[in-house]
């Protein structure tokens, strides 16, 4: 900063190229606020385009329904003008046109996407798609009977329910089916048969074996965490070493190795029979169910409870334990209400850690979960990979991540936010 000179004003200070010292502040403040600014945009750029850009096309994703509103351009705002709780189905009218766009979706190869969108509502929609586009072409009129001749569907009214249904350019089904919801024939919204419903039991096993997985991490976690903070830097440090083994394993070698050790011809049976604890035709089922996923999962996730739980235990001094042995207090005494307290911090942090990886988990509980172990994460795999319901699989991860939300807010009212740190 240059040397400043008083001005013809005596209250008002300048630099030495006659600017008024206060506006040369305020021009510094906002090229250092600009400098900073573009420091941290790569950063953000970063994470808009790997974090808030994904969520937000998962959440537009699990409402859109634009494909058969644009293929279906004639037809679906004259449908939109028939009454579905009647007993008849559209007149010539909406067939006329359903027959333009049969043709125009067939020569641009369009005419699939709508059937397949709507096959997710009812099995029949894609072949009977399929199927009338071949033959549109050759279609006369009247067309409403030509229709019903190349297929007798499009004489079910429940077809055209259905069809209205979902003309829109949003849609709610897919939030509808990740809850086990549907429509009944007459487009009322009814639970499935408890042989039909799936996600919310699913939801259900997901969240109670992550719960359970970081239970034990915790439990597992506390003393190795302890016995880190209070051995001296050489043992712990090789201590530390084994707790982070886990990181510099391939997943899938760790994994691989816990199928050998789990199943019912593996190692671990074979010492429970060598022993004598087992018969050999009593073998213990621990793979391809849920104890193989806790198992497992406990054993990738330790180290995401020891760390914070560590980084924590390394700050509270142990002259606090002697002291209240001083003042009095028994071992457990002065545990539980001086030594547990400070440790919160890091039980939260770890706590949450574990259980939001946990939920989210899918190649552990793919290969060692069996039917009994999978969790949510490998249905919207599966929905990604194999059926392509890409709306369905968006809906149920907008649900796990609203649930996780919920979550996290429940804990910042009971626990507190500022009490999750890691030291």
């Amino acid at each position: 900063m240059n040397s400043s000179v008083k001005h013809s004003n005596p209250s008002v200070m300048v630099t030495a190229d006659g600017v008024p010292l206060m506006v040369s502040l305020s021009r510094a403040k906002r090229k250092a606020k600009i400098r900073a600014l573009l420091l941290v945009t790569p950063l953000f750029l970063f994470i808009l385009v790997t974090f808030f850009i994904p969520i937000a096309s998962m959440l537009l994703r699990s409402v859109d329904n634009e494909v058969v509103e644009e293929t279906l351009s004639r037809t679906v705002p004259i449908l939109q003008g028939w009454d579905q709780t009647g007993d008849t189905i559209p007149d010539e009218t909406v067939f006329v046109a359903l027959h333009q766009d049969f043709v125009d979706g067939y020569r641009e190869k369009t005419i699939g996407s709508p059937g397949r969108r709507l096959n997710y509502e009812k099995p029949g929609f894609s072949s009977l798609f399929r199927k009338t586009a071949r033959k549109a072409e050759k279609f006369e009129p009247p067309y409403q009977a030509a229709f019903i001749k190349a297929d007798k569907k499009w004489g079910d009214i429940n077809y055209w329910r259905v069809l209205k249904r979902e003309s829109g350019p949003s849609t709610d089904s897919y939030y509808m089916t990740a809850l086990d919801y549907g429509y009944n024939d007459i487009g009322e919204r009814v639970a499935k048969a408890d042989d039909q419903s799936i996600y919310v039991d699913l939801f259900g096993r997901t969240f109670w074996i992550s719960f359970v997985i970081t239970s034990i991490c915790l439990v597992l976690a506390f003393p190795i965490s302890y016995l880190l903070s209070i051995l001296p830097a050489k043992s712990s440090n090789l201590l530390m070493i084994l707790v982070l083994l886990p990181f510099w394993t391939s997943l899938l070698v760790r994994t691989s190795a816990w199928i050998a050790l789990l199943q019912q011809q593996g190692v671990i049976n074979d010492m429970l029979v060598w022993a004598g604890f087992l018969g050999d035709d009593n073998r213990l089922a621990m793979i391809h169910n849920q104890a193989g996923t806790i198992i497992a999962m406990v054993h990738v996730l330790l180290p995401f409870m020891v760390l914070p739980l560590y980084s924590v235990m390394k700050t509270i001094p142990q002259s606090y334990m002697r002291a209240a042995r001083s003042l009095g207090a028994n071992p457990f005494t002065a545990f539980v209400r001086v030594y547990l307290p400070g440790t919160i911090p890091g039980i939260g942090a770890g706590s949450i850690l574990v259980f939001i990886i946990s939920i989210g988990y899918y190649i552990t509980p793919a290969l060692v979960g069996g039917q009994s172990g999978t969790l949510i994460s490998n249905f919207i795999a599966y929905h990604l990979q194999s059926s392509l319901n890409w709306g369905l699989a968006a809906a149920l991860g907008a649900i796990l991540l609203f649930a996780v939300f919920a979550l996290y807010i429940l804990y910042d009212k009971i626990v507190g936010i500022d009490n999750m740190k890691l030291g």
